[in-house]
């Protein structure tokens, strides 16, 4: 096991939270909560049928007893999670009978759970897509008051502990946004760092915002925008420690970064890294994983209340894993 994950587990465990689970029927979704349930790391909450989840846990073999199954069908909270519901979204057009049917949706209904506080956090992707989570998230949920956009973070565990923070390393954004403006950047970097934080464990978060130039050693609109990102970032947070624009090498080889950045309080010692684009933040965490050996681990950010996705090939430990993330992130929120 991950060195990083080992830590996240301690922490969760620490200060056990509610987090649901909408695909509730879904085999390895329920022989994670068998695992999480035992091993202590959360209080999993399965939305579905309890028949079908109850059936399928004992195809598998596995003990969910303990583990609370809601059916959005018959709860007795689905009356008042649809009135604040529609209160929430008549503005938009819903209608009470909209709501009430929505709230019979399961993805709709944790995110409800969350809204109103019975819940502290949700995990879904083994069957939904990230924009089946995250539009009801949005709507709902909404991003914290000092974030205006949500992005994904992802931690990297590197065989290489020269870089970064003993070989920790945080990647953004290389799900979400694809063309972030140097405003949504600065976002990406502020919350990138608390993602850090609270996940990572870094005390000293060390931004570099990455470019194909360092410090004006070229001139292009892309370089301009990575540099608008960084003088408006330290306006949002101004005694986080944030540099650029830099190259990737300057960013985390301290030779480099001296050469390249004399003076500069991040080059050659940044452990967190935030890419100008979804391409390249994309590109940049695969080429880690595979070719630099890291373990990765994605998280989203910027919503008051965590909700986390998975990939639909994930196994159950991906499962386990992310739940735990998602119950760290929800101590602090």
């Amino acid at each position: 096991m991950s060195r990083l994950i080992e830590m996240i587990r301690t922490k969760a465990a620490a200060d056990v939270k509610k987090i649901v689970l909408p695909e509730g029927d879904e085999k390895r979704t329920v022989e994670a909560a068998s695992i999480l349930k035992r091993e202590g790391l959360a209080e999993p909450v399965l939305i579905g049928n309890p028949d079908s989840v109850r059936s399928v846990a004992g195809e598998l073999g596995v003990d969910i007893e303990g583990i609370e199954i809601i059916n959005p069908l018959t709860s007795a909270k689905a009356s008042s999670y649809a009135d604040t519901l529609y209160e929430l979204r008549k503005a938009k057009g819903v209608t009470p009978e909209d709501a009430k049917k929505l709230v019979e949706d399961p993805m709709y209904f944790g995110i409800m759970m969350i809204k109103c506080e019975d819940a502290d956090g949700l995990v879904s992707g083994a069957v939904h897509t990230t924009g089946d989570m995250l539009r009801p998230a949005l709507q709902i949920i909404k991003t914290k008051p000092e974030m205006k956009i949500v992005s994904s973070s992802f931690l990297m565990d590197c065989p290489n502990h020269d870089l970064g923070e003993d070989g920790l390393l945080v990647y953004a954004d290389c799900v979400v946004m694809p063309n972030p403006t140097s405003e949504e950047l600065a976002y990406i970097a502020v919350a990138t760092a608390d993602t850090a934080k609270r996940l990572c464990g870094f005390e000293e978060p060390r931004v570099a915002m990455l470019s194909f130039s360092t410090k004006g050693s070229a001139k292009h609109e892309l370089v301009s925008k990575v540099q608008e990102a960084v003088a408006k970032a330290r306006k949002i947070a101004p005694d986080l420690l944030l540099d650029g624009e830099m190259q990737f090498d300057a960013a985390l080889v301290p030779e480099v970064g001296q050469s390249k950045a004399p003076g500069s309080p991040v080059a050659g010692r940044a452990n967190i890294l935030v890419f100008p684009d979804l391409q390249a933040g994309n590109i940049g965490y695969k080429i880690t994983q595979r070719i630099g050996g890291a373990e990765c681990f994605a998280v989203l950010q910027g919503l008051k209340k965590p909700c986390n996705d998975l990939s639909r090939g994930c196994s159950v430990e991906d499962i386990v894993n992310t739940v735990a993330m998602t119950a760290v992130q929800a101590q602090d929120a």
